[in-house]
């Protein structure tokens, strides 16, 4: 499993609404749903190193 690397997160309070319904509606944690979107938005660049 991979090590994970807390750092803080400076996020308007809209945006963290939007975030925080979003994970509600798919059953995720807000801290998971923005793992989930950072990693999609890799995928879609081709960026997500090869090992993840």
């Amino acid at each position: 499993m991979s090590r994970k690397k807390a750092f803080a997160l400076r996020i308007d309070e809209e945006t963290m609404k939007a975030i925080e319904k979003w994970a509600a509606d798919e059953f995720r944690s807000t801290n998971g749903q923005i793992e989930w979107v950072i990693r999609e938005a890799l995928k879609k660049a081709g960026r997500l190193p090869k090992n993840s």
